[in-house]
């Protein structure tokens, strides 16, 4: 006997054909989920309610907006012969040696655009000019400094990258629009799109990047860069005299990814070596019997887990700065019954109560891991970047809040490339860690696009200049219309999110709303994806959109509990008892920092988080339990 439901009244009419096919739990799930979004209400909640409210969305994401891309043609190999995470990112998925090792497909959380518009409608010279083009720098206080921003950075050159054609593009910026753009023309190389061989998405792209939060951004992505950067002896990478990166013949850095390395970026690179190689020290120590390769192997497991917790508890906390995402990425790492507990009793009690992170075999919900087309797109923040580095002066602060006299102001054309290699070099890794800390980012909002990328030397993979300038600004607008991302309605459509229907849903800014109508006039269907999330009212605490939270929603966890080394083999065993421990102590960028500059911290830094602007107040100290207290 069939059954009909009728959908209630309250559900979006361009939602409900979506709705219709789902199972009655997850139909009940959204209705839910759909009813506080229609309030405005998740992020007013009390802690309690809001995570369970993201809970429910992310069940939502898992169930409709995991998507494979391509066939599965590896094979099972033997998971205790591969105990370490391999330089191609082959042999982590426990049944299939090939998931989420380089050169596989980008995955999808949604299928390719359905919109008729064209590649270059409106143009994206034109969205870029009158839209993104930086008027002037507005920063985002003290909620993210430029440690926050170039972490950024590391971490995408860790994950994703596309593979290019060999067939090149040309730009040119239309006539009423030309006269005020740095590039009247400009050219780049195609998306490299192949066949899947699936029927359902028959095209896709290649990630050149291991997926794996595997720490390739210092690893390299295969055996010829992993061979690069190891030193060969204990275990250790290579690195200068000064702490900073070796660099090869022609200046570029030695490390295991060069492609747009800028001084920042290099540095949190030097960083993370240094990590590596004080692991190895105590591995060492500890186990004398290691030879390089064992030591080599725990070292990079360590490193790399290291680096996905602060990710995850520190990084992630600040970006979206609410006590609610305070609890839920706690959550993720160490479940409700939290770090003590944990590390108590061992992660006995399934994801809820004891996290994400050790869980007895990784999750998938029935999509083989990879990272994805939307995700690349909502992580496009080069918004943050500013016009120039503010360089301090490290003489011991006299102020109450630690704050730190200019000593100069570098043009950030200056830090990019090999000129920026040698100006970190002068500076030295000190001043630059704390001049970083001490200078807040810029805002992800409109009009704030940096100006000197809109007329760039981009990078090949090797770290070359490449000998086109191009306009990243209109770039970013091109890839994700070439790359099939729904624009913005259709976006938020797929995620189940309210679409709008006016200018006025997206924001209150009546200056934003003529310049939107200058560009897509009345229809809120062409709006592209980048100017929607920069656009889009915040919400109170999050440093990005609503609609690019909701990628990172599903996305964060995923990224923990599909990798075997943070599930099943997420233990002493696989990362020794003082690996394992070294990772348990450690939770914030700041223990790091303190780890390789012991007083470093305790002299120029007063707030809570290494991703803060240094200078500004602590957390507030909070006598209510995290899981009790009211919305933020």
């Amino acid at each position: 006997m069939a059954f009909s439901f009728s959908l209630p009244a309250f559900v979006h009419p361009q939602l409900r054909h979506v709705v219709a096919k789902m199972s009655v739990l997850d139909r009940i799930v959204f209705y839910v989920v759909h009813l506080v979004d229609r309030f405005d209400l998740w992020h007013r909640l009390p802690v309690l309610l809001g995570l369970a409210y993201l809970g429910l969305r992310r069940h939502l994401h898992q169930r409709y907006n995991l998507l494979h891309v391509g066939k599965v043609n590896g094979k099972k190999y033997d998971t205790e012969e591969f105990t370490y995470r391999t330089a191609d990112g082959t042999c982590n998925h426990p049944v299939d040696h090939l998931v989420g090792s380089q050169g596989t497909f980008f995955g999808r959380n949604m299928p390719p655009s359905t919109s008729s518009y064209g590649l270059l409608e409106p143009h994206p010279v034109t969205v870029a000019t009158k839209l993104f083009e930086r008027r002037k720098y507005t920063d985002c206080g003290c909620q993210f400094n430029m440690l926050a921003c170039t972490w950024v950075q590391f971490m995408i050159h860790d994950w994703n990258d596309h593979m290019e054609d060999t067939e090149q593009v040309e730009l040119r910026a239309p006539e009423d629009v030309a006269t005020g753009c740095p590039l009247k023309s400009f050219k780049f190389l195609k998306t490299k799109k192949l066949p899947t061989g699936s029927p359902n998405l028959e095209f896709g792209h290649l990630n050149s990047r291991t997926p794996w939060w595997d720490g390739s951004v210092i690893y390299g992505n295969n055996k010829e860069g992993m061979t690069r950067v190891r030193t060969f002896q204990d275990g250790k990478l290579s690195v200068s005299g000064d702490g900073l990166l070796e660099h090869d013949d022609k200046g570029i850095p030695i490390s295991g990814d060069v492609r747009n390395h800028w001084a920042g970026y290099s540095l949190f690179q030097a960083l993370f070596v240094k990590e590596h190689n004080a692991i190895c020290d105590m591995l060492k120590e500890h186990y004398p019997e290691f030879d390089d390769e064992k030591l080599y192997r725990r070292a990079r497991l360590i490193t790399s887990a290291v680096i996905a917790k602060i990710h995850t508890i520190d990084w992630t906390i600040e970006l979206v700065k609410t006590d609610t995402l305070k609890a839920g990425m706690r959550v993720n790492w160490y479940g409700f019954l939290g770090k003590k507990i944990k590390d108590m009793l061992g992660p006995k009690f399934g994801p809820v109560l004891s996290g994400l992170v050790g869980l007895k075999r990784p999750r998938d919900h029935g999509t083989p891991y990879s990272l994805t087309e939307e995700f690349v797109s909502v992580y496009r923040m080069h918004s943050l970047l500013p016009e120039t580095i503010v360089l301090r002066d490290l003489k011991p602060p006299t102020s109450e809040d630690k704050s730190l006299p200019i000593q100069e102001e570098i043009p950030m054309r200056e830090m990019i490339g090999k000129e920026g290699e040698k100006n970190l070099s002068k500076i030295g890794m000190e001043q630059m860690l704390v001049s970083m800390g001490h200078q807040s980012c810029g805002a992800a909002s409109l009009w704030n696009y940096p100006s000197w990328m809109r007329n760039l030397v981009p990078h090949d993979i090797d770290g070359d200049d490449r000998p086109d300038l191009v306009d990243m600004a209109a770039l970013d607008i091109y890839r994700d219309r070439e790359r099939g991302i729904p624009r913005y309605n259709e976006f938020r459509r797929n995620l189940l999110m309210v679409p709008i229907s006016k200018w006025e849903d997206l924001t209150d800014d009546e200056e934003v709303i003529d310049a939107l109508q200058e560009v897509y006039g009345d229809d809120t269907e062409k709006l592209d994806l980048q100017v929607g999330l920069h656009a889009e009212k915040k919400i109170k605490g999050f440093a990005i959109s609503e609609t690019a939270f909701n990628i990172f929603l599903l996305i964060a966890s995923r990224r923990l509990e599909a990798d075997r080394f943070f599930t099943t083999d997420f233990n002493s065993r696989t990362y020794t008892e003082k690996g394992f421990e070294w990772v348990n102590k450690t939770e914030t960028l700041k223990d790091v920092i303190d780890r390789h500059f012991p007083e470093m911290t305790a002299k120029y830094m007063r707030c809570t988080s290494a991703f803060s602007l240094w200078s500004s107040d602590p957390d507030p100290k909070h006598y209510l339990p995290l899981y009790l207290r009211p919305a933020t």
